[in-house]
């Protein structure tokens, strides 16, 4: 044999041909066709000058030679992927991948974050901001909140914020014409409906309920201008283009604000709430620990 080392892909044709002992898995494997494969498992022959496969009809076997090859070879590349493996968590390591619905980070995880980068100049934080459902296992994300009932399977569930839903609107519209002093104001003005999560939660609070707990008459709860974004809603409110029922988790920086205000004291529960997710092994790093704890710190505030 050679001192010189054959070449890499030649290499991991044979590792990846004896491991299936077929060259065509192995193709599928190495996404090449089953004639590359052949290809550089020959040349590797000739470079090493010994047979590494004996090549039946219907069968393909390792040779002596291929035998004694194989397992060095194997621990070889294993020790590439080691390598590649640790390097990768380097990198990572100052990256915490938070995952959340666009509306809650919007109005309220993004207006707080930067409490947690001064606590934590070293991490940075990549939000992933999506109504899907988040494999926790496969997709990378370290932490996440998520809108339900909790209880969710794989991961740990722990409740961070609870809700109320009450009629938010700009301060505008509390002077004026058919200044709202009281809910029967209400059939004067336009009514915002957030249809955003009343597609999966038919629980969700509506205007409907709002109004007939209110025992208001006269006011249609069907009318008004629709959204499929929580914080579309609220942006609609704060211009004055009309009265949101707006959560508290959600509105409640705009209130403090002074963007928003409550012109009416009922309020409805929401029977969902808002839960920290993550999976159970994610708590023993550091990074996790600190923003899972950051977190119920801002929901006790």
């Amino acid at each position: 044999m050679n001192m010189r080392l054959p070449p890499l892909n030649a290499l991991r044709a044979f590792e990846a041909a004896a491991r299936h002992l077929s060259f065509k898995k192995a193709a599928d494997e190495l996404n090449v066709t089953p004639a590359a494969i052949s290809h550089q498992i020959k040349g590797l022959e000739a470079d090493l000058g010994t047979p590494l496969f004996r090549r039946l009809n219907r069968a393909l076997l390792l040779t002596d030679a291929g035998q004694l090859l194989l397992p060095d070879i194997r621990d070889g590349f294993q020790s590439f992927h080691r390598a590649m493996d640790r390097l990768r968590a380097r990198s990572n390591e100052n990256v915490l991948t938070v995952a959340t619905a666009p509306s809650f980070a919007a109005k309220w995880l993004v207006p707080r974050l930067d409490r947690f980068s001064r606590a934590h100049p070293e991490l940075d934080v990549r939000i992933s901001a999506s109504m899907q459902l988040v494999d926790y296992e496969t997709e990378g994300v370290d932490i996440g909140i998520r809108f339900g009932r909790g209880g969710y399977p794989g991961v740990v569930s722990e409740l961070l914020l609870t809700d109320t839903a009450f009629p938010v609107c700009s301060p505008r519209l509390l002077t004026g014409e058919h200044a709202l002093t009281s809910p029967a104001e209400l059939r004067h003005h336009v009514l915002l409906h957030d249809e955003s999560w009343q597609t999966n939660y038919e629980s969700f609070p509506t205007w409907g309920m709002w109004i007939a707990g209110a025992g208001i008459e006269g006011v249609d709860a069907t009318r008004g201008t629709r959204f499929n974004m929580t914080s579309d809603v609220i942006n609609a409110a704060i211009e004055g283009a009309g009265v949101a029922l707006g959560r508290s988790s959600m509105v409640s920086g705009d209130i403090e604000a002074g963007r928003l205000v409550k012109p009416f004291d009922l309020s409805v529960p929401v029977e969902f709430a808002f839960y920290v997710v993550y999976k159970k092994a994610n708590i023993e790093k550091p990074n996790v620990r600190a923003f899972r704890d950051w977190l119920f710190e801002e929901a006790g505030n």
